[in-house]
């Protein structure tokens, strides 16, 4: 597992010894940021399910200014502490341990938005929509900003939902890669 391309391009990162996370491939990372780059001009990432971190680390490498992961495991948190020492980087990251659900209320509380989010939560289509749902209620989105969702190939998601348009998605073989774009905010 490593940096696909930008700044800390190349650079190994170390997995999350458990098995209970799944991480991100390499070509499903490079495909996700082709379809919704491949650089950025600033901007805040948050991946709300970050296992190792390397999507978020992914997305500042490529010019996006912060990431906030979340994780609720602590084997999670150590490894993502431990990449972002990797590339020395650390004051533009936010590590959190906690639910993702009581992590977005705390965001909510400290008005924080986010211009692109990630969401890989254990493969459950329910969680995704609900999860999407809370982004929307709690004010968490800044106007366009771009939503991935990582599912299992069987899982279909919807093609609109309130404030959101599925603009993309692609199937690479297990996985599935759905891009919202989010049509409300900041009006």
């Amino acid at each position: 597992m490593r940096i696909v391309s930008g700044k800390y391009g190349g650079i190994r990162l170390n997995p999350v010894k458990s098995d209970k996370t799944r991480p991100t491939t390499d070509k499903v990372k490079e495909s996700l940021f082709s379809m919704t780059g491949p650089y950025y001009q600033g901007g805040k990432f948050l991946d709300l399910f970050a296992g190792s971190g390397a999507v978020g680390i992914e997305a500042v490498s490529r010019g996006m200014d912060r990431a906030v992961l979340v994780d609720r495991q602590y084997q999670a948190i150590k490894t993502i502490k431990e990449n972002i020492e990797k590339i020395h980087a650390e004051d533009q990251f936010d590590v959190i341990k906690g639910n993702a659900e009581s992590v977005l209320k705390q965001l909510a509380e400290n008005n924080v938005q986010f211009d692109m989010v990630f969401l890989d939560p254990p493969y459950k289509l329910q969680k995704i929509v609900k999860t999407l749902g809370d982004l929307k209620a709690l004010n968490l989105l800044n106007k366009g900003a771009v939503i991935v969702c990582e599912t299992d190939n069987h899982t279909e998601l919807p093609e609109t939902l309130e404030g959101f348009q599925a603009t993309k998605q692609k199937n690479y073989g297990l996985t599935n890669l759905t891009i919202y774009d989010y049509q409300m905010g900041n009006e």
